[in-house]
């Protein structure tokens, strides 16, 4: 079955392709502007050991369940659930994951059509032309439908190849472009005055705020969403993966790919800012607190770069091209989800449901656009703040109290014939059955209660 679905030809495909799916606008954006509201390297502490105590065993249940069925999270939780009841309850779940993912991606593609427009801006100043650099930069609904509409014309261009074809093969070029993009960034930047002021904020730790309550929450959500956990994106990557690969192995690559980009970046974004604060630029709002994350992105990084000559048009240009990378990648993996579920469910071509699916994502996107004040921020909040973690939680509860325990270590066996015996399996199943549930159950309450 795996075969005439489609299927990773190698490790380092299935790893820089689930690395991308996690690696996103959250990682290059979010993770940093998070750890600089909350206490620096305190953060950057508490979310490390997070991520490898929550993030991973998660990514963990959704990769044997996928790789189980070898099929889309709808088929995959039923295939795994002993009652008609149970399947029921999993097929919901299934068809939410692919629903809250689509409506990721609808915001998703808006956000990335501003990088997008942005690198071209500084592409376009490079030329001297000035007018189309301006109108690049404004926010306008023309500007906002045309680049939406590129990006996902370019997110369905590489789904619509297939697994190896689109997925592997452009993953395995664009994750590297985009490790090797922010490296050189990370280095330019940090030669730059006022960097070693980020730099310190960043490496040096206020141990009395790593126990902070609001800080713990907020690195265990970054931790959770930095993995793109809960709506199946990774779920439905495991499904593509050989039953010769040894997962836990294989979890833990993409884990450590995710959180060291995640942190490489905290060092490019954190002295950036106390850059732009050096050369003028204010950083923090007049209450103290620093400003937050859209502005950060498209106000005040622009206008450190407009500060900086003919360098910062350089500067400018690989920062919004490296933001594009890290959308794409994740984009891909979006749409994949859905995609999957109608092919395997429906028995529709690939490169109708593709381009189907992306068209109706393209339409809520538009309807976003013509609705931006009311409906922009109530999709990401009903989507990431809500529905992800319950969906997480679902996932969990599936892996830890539906599926068996003996079938989960037959699955396991297929990659490594000693798994049995190895400290993963000791620790793994009761962790997501019992620790893993209540930390997602934590992470909503904190999204209720704001």
């Amino acid at each position: 079955m795996a075969s005439a679905r489609g299927e990773f030809t190698s490790r380092f495909g299935f790893v820089m392709a689930a690395a991308g799916s996690a690696v996103g606008l959250g990682n290059i954006w979010g993770f940093p502007t998070q750890a600089a509201s909350n206490g620096g390297a305190a953060f950057l502490l508490v979310y490390l050991i997070l991520a490898f105590t929550l993030a991973y065993p998660a990514l963990m249940a959704e990769l044997i369940i996928g790789r189980h069925a070898h099929a889309n999270a709808v088929t995959a939780l039923r295939l795994i659930s002993p009652s008609a009841l149970l399947k029921k309850i999993g097929a919901t779940t299934g068809i939410a994951g692919f629903i809250v993912a689509s409506l990721i991606l609808s915001f998703y593609a808006i956000v990335a059509g501003w990088m997008i427009a942005h690198c071209l801006s500084a592409a376009a100043l490079l030329l001297g032309m000035d007018n189309a650099a301006q109108w690049l930069v404004s926010f306008g609904f023309m500007r906002n439908m045309i680049f939406m509409l590129l990006f996902m014309s370019l997110t369905i261009s590489i789904i619509s190849a297939g697994v190896r074809e689109g997925i592997e093969r452009w993953s395995a070029r664009l994750m590297p472009a985009l490790l090797v993009t922010l490296l050189a960034l990370v280095v330019y930047v940090l030669t730059l005055d006022g960097a070693i002021d980020g730099l310190k904020v960043y490496l040096l730790p206020d141990f009395s705020r790593a126990l902070e309550p609001k800080l713990i929450i907020a690195a265990l959500g970054a931790a959770f969403f930095s993995m793109s956990l809960g709506v199946g994106t990774m779920l439905i990557y495991g499904s593509y993966v050989s039953d010769k690969e040894n997962l836990p192995v294989l979890g833990g690559m993409v884990t450590l790919v995710d959180i060291s980009i995640a942190v490489m970046a905290g060092f490019l974004v954190l002295p950036a800012m106390y850059v732009a604060l050096h050369n003028g630029v204010e950083i923090f709002t007049a209450t103290g607190a620093l400003i937050s994350e859209d502005t950060l992105i498209f106000t005040v990084l622009p206008e450190l770069f407009s500060t900086m000559g003919f360098a910062g048009l350089i500067v400018s240009f690989t920062f919004f091209f490296l933001m594009s990378i890290a959308a794409l990648t994740s984009s891909i993996s979006m749409l994949e989800v859905p995609v999957a579920y109608t092919i395997e469910e429906h028995g529709v071509k690939r490169h109708t449901a593709v381009w189907v699916i992306g068209g109706a994502i393209a339409l809520v996107s538009t309807a976003i656009l013509l609705n931006f004040g009311t409906l922009f921020g109530l999709v990401i909040s009903i989507t990431t703040r809500y529905s992800q973690p319950l969906l997480g939680f679902m996932l969990c509860f599936f892996a830890g109290w539906v599926w068996n325990r003996n079938s989960i270590l037959e699955e396991l066996r297929k990659g490594n014939a000693a798994v049995e015996q190895s400290l993963f399996w000791k620790i793994w199943p009761w962790y997501v059955k019992f620790v893993c549930p209540l930390i997602i159950l934590a992470i909503f309450a904190q999204s209720l209660l704001g």
